[in-house]
């Protein structure tokens, strides 16, 4: 309550502050996302959005959302998820259209060279405003700064001229045995299947990507990778989606926002400045 009060007291008088809101997986909802902005007032010229990624697929408009974030500039913060990895893959003709994919218009659209080139210049990672925001999830041995480091060597990768040369490894989908001795090749693909796939893995750090249920269902010997004990992030709040069956959960150090909007359910943006939650029912998407 005291930091709510606090917020409104900054928006007081002619001069707004801006406010910064974290903006849960989208997949293509534009109506959703349109209708979330209005409830937030968002104002382009005072406020930033942040996305935790998997802004396409499956959903209606694709295109339009794109279109729509990429316009948005320095307004806004996205981060790469599995879908958008996926999305260029497919541009790069190294994947293969899913049954549920919803991608076409992008790679049909006149303008989707420059909508791609910039999607991959999008980071797996962003720090800011005492917060990290991530597509999935990270290891439990890795501290921020690893993680930094890891999710920079994709990064730079996907941004070379020659990026299609490395995204098969990037885009690997198979499982990977984490070692000290792994390849370049390898670590690229082990990094961004943690990044945008996770969601539970063992106590000692092992991932099972294919889980898709809901926390209790877990196999055995598997948990949420947030729950994990000793994890070497627990005093950073970490902001994800990806996660439509985990639902929103909002802790001191952890912040999940994946309403499963594109599912029928709700789109959610949270206030960084003060951690109130906003939500818009998604029935029609």
């Amino acid at each position: 309550m005291e930091l709510q009060v606090q917020f409104a007291c900054r928006h007081q008088g002619n001069n707004k502050i801006m406010a910064t809101y974290a903006i849960g997986d989208i997949q293509g909802c534009m109506g959703a996302l349109h209708r979330l902005l209005d409830h937030l007032k968002f104002d382009q010229a005072h406020d930033r959005l942040w996305f935790v990624g998997d802004l396409v697929n499956r959903g209606p408009q694709s295109l339009e959302v794109l279109r729509f974030v990429k316009q948005l500039g320095t307004s806004a913060v996205t981060v790469l998820g599995n879908h958008d990895v996926h999305l260029l893959a497919l541009w790069s003709q190294i994947a293969q259209p899913g049954r549920k994919d919803t991608l076409q218009p992008i790679l049909a659209a006149p303008d989707a060279e420059e909508l791609l080139d910039w999607l991959r210049f999008r980071p797996l990672l962003h720090t800011d405003e005492g917060y990290v925001m991530i597509h999935a999830g990270m290891l439990p041995s890795w501290s921020i700064a690893k993680a930094a480091a890891l999710a920079r060597e994709v990064e730079e990768s996907l941004q070379r001229d020659d990026f299609q040369e490395v995204l098969p490894a990037i885009y690997f989908r198979k499982a990977v045995e984490p070692s000290a001795n792994m390849s370049t090749e390898e670590r690229l693909g082990w990094t961004t299947n943690v990044f945008t796939r996770l969601r539970v893995c063992t106590n000692e750090g092992v991932p099972e990507f294919s889980f898709k249920g809901p926390p209790e269902e877990a196999p055995p010997g598997y948990f949420p990778w947030f729950r994990i004990p000793n994890r070497a992030t627990k005093e950073e709040t970490i902001i994800f989606g990806h996660w439509s069956a985990l639902g929103i959960v909002q802790e001191e150090h952890i912040v999940a926002l994946d309403g499963g909007c594109v599912w029928g359910r709700e789109l959610v943006g949270m206030r960084l400045e003060d951690r109130q939650l906003f939500h818009v029912a998604c029935p029609n998407r």
